[in-house]
């Protein structure tokens, strides 16, 4: 015989041994423990997108893989569940579009929502070394500097690039050498302190 703490506490295991949970308590568990943090997620996606359509898409798309997870088993705790679901998302959709803004990662480490996994020295070393490559990429001369931004962060072509700046893919080639040259030496100066270059 089993009485009703048993029992409950049986239905606690189950939920959170991986058994599906039912509709209706995940529909009570999104609105109140998900819904309310919509302010905190707007400002941090609108802040990285710099969209209102395009937060606003990617916050549906939020609540969609947060619903999906809570059916199998309720993140605790939820807010920074949350915002590491967003911060996913966010990253995913830069690279689905292939252009990688160096101001939206500073922004998501502005925002204080840098994943917890790699600790703070790592963070620190990338926050470094990110400043090196905007310190590098401030050094290249003007036409080279957008030819580097065209091919390694927009992922163009030679001859899309040739096509975009009227020159032909030869002076191309000409500026992708002289710019990768010019960054990593200053990425791989050992006397550079991540100070002004």
């Amino acid at each position: 015989m089993v009485d009703g703490t048993d029992q409950g506490r049986n239905d606690t295991d189950a939920r959170f041994a991986g058994a599906r949970v039912n509709a209706p308590s995940v529909n009570d568990w999104f609105v109140r423990e998900v819904l309310p943090l919509e302010g905190a997620l707007m400002q941090f996606l609108n802040r990285c997108l710099r969209n209102p359509s395009d937060a606003a898409d990617l916050r549906q798309d939020v609540y969609v893989k947060v619903y999906e997870t809570a059916t199998k088993k309720f993140p605790d705790p939820v807010r920074p569940f949350v915002m590491t679901m967003a911060r996913n998302l966010v990253i995913d959709r830069i690279r689905h579009k292939q252009v990688v803004s160096i101001e939206a990662v500073a922004d998501l480490e502005q925002m204080g929502f840098v994943s917890d996994d790699p600790g703070p020295e790592r963070a620190a070393v990338a926050h470094s070394e990110l400043g090196r490559l905007r310190r590098a990429l401030d050094r290249l001369p003007q036409r080279c500097r957008e030819a580097m931004i065209l091919r390694k962060i927009e992922g163009l072509s030679r001859r899309e690039i040739a096509a975009r700046m009227a020159i032909s893919e030869a002076v191309v080639a000409e500026h992708l050498a002289a710019g990768m040259r010019i960054i990593l030496e200053v990425l791989h100066d050992p006397f550079s302190d991540g100070g002004g270059v």
